[in-house]
């Protein structure tokens, strides 16, 4: 291990040891740990709540002791093997896998091809916030053809994930329509979506494409709004066996996980999404996309901020902050 700073011995985690409450995950002080060959050692300065973080906790393939919490921003502070040097001192965010040590800690172990480096104009609480819904709304509109004022319907565009796609999406040419509560019209509308409310249905067969965040059955429902030829994206549930007839509509089924990409992407699949979580980073620094909203907790608050979010006792992103922020 090289690092370029004085290291303590031991550090700080929220824990998982059994339950699926987000109030039982347990605060640990532990051995630092030293990254193995191909990772680096993040020093945490915000770390950002997302409701896979809550979803998760007892989950099969989760293990006692587990540090839950996939996204964080910090400072590279120390390189296993094989990483450059160079590494030491970059901002960085990024995305953990959920099985492994995660971001709700002081520090956290990571593999160096998941990095994304943060533009300076761009603040540890903003970049924090950005991973897991940036990602995986990049990863939503990777799925989709490029067609020059096709028409896209985003279902439960409220949340996180919505606040990206949309303005990603109507950047990139897309007429979007918008279905989330009311109170989020306002600001959908400042990125150029055109609001429906959640009880409303999209028109039969108008649509060139659909992505959905709120489950499977909405997913399938929304099925009959593409047109021939439609993609339907889904990011909150699985759409079980499929609306069209063998060659009739030819209406196409697309599943977005980031989870996936950790558990089965190669360098080169990674190679290209840091490449584009990094090209976010820096539509964020320009003013070219809107951050979200952020909600601050202290790291000793933590469980509680996540029960917040399990409650949705808030509006905004949750992101817990450390000392050194």
């Amino acid at each position: 291990m090289r690092d370029g700073t004085d290291l303590p011995d031991n550090y700080r985690v929220w824990a998982w040891r059994e339950g699926n409450d987000p109030l039982e995950l347990r605060s640990e002080t532990r051995p630092l740990p030293r990254p193995g060959p191909g990772e680096v050692l993040v020093r945490n300065h915000v770390i950002g709540l997302n409701p896979v973080d809550w979803k998760v906790l007892g989950s099969p393939g989760i293990e006692p002791g587990n540090v839950a919490g996939v996204d964080g921003a910090g400072m590279v502070v120390a390189v296993g093997q094989g990483v450059p040097v160079a590494w030491i001192g970059e901002r960085v965010a990024y995305h953990s896998n959920i099985p492994a040590h995660g971001s709700y800690a002081e520090y956290t172990p990571l593999p160096a091809r998941v990095l994304l480096r943060v533009p300076p104009q761009v603040d540890f609480v903003t970049a924090a916030a950005m991973p897991c819904p940036g990602l995986t709304a990049q990863l939503a509109l990777n799925k989709l053809p490029a067609l020059a004022k096709g028409r896209l319907f985003v279902s439960g565009a409220g949340g996180s994930v919505g606040h990206f796609l949309v303005q990603m999406a109507a950047a990139a040419g897309w007429s979007v329509t918008a279905r989330s509560n009311t109170r989020h019209h306002e600001k959908l509308s400042g990125f150029g979506a055109t609001n429906i409310p959640n009880d409303a249905s999209p028109d039969v067969g108008h649509f060139h494409a659909v992505i959905d965040m709120t489950s499977a059955d909405q997913a399938a429902g929304l099925a009959q709004a593409l047109k021939a030829n439609g993609h339907l994206v889904t990011i909150q549930g699985r759409v079980d066996g499929w609306i069209n007839d063998p060659f009739s509509e030819c209406r196409s089924l697309h599943e977005v996980a980031l989870g996936a990409m950790h558990a089965h992407g190669d360098d080169e699949d990674w190679q290209s999404l840091v490449r584009q979580g990094e090209a976010i980073l820096s539509d964020l620094a320009t003013g070219t996309l809107q951050p979200e909203k952020t909600v601050s907790r202290p790291f000793d608050k933590l469980p509680e901020h996540l029960d917040a979010l399990k409650n949705r006792n808030f509006s905004g992103k949750p992101v817990v902050t450390l000392s050194r922020t």
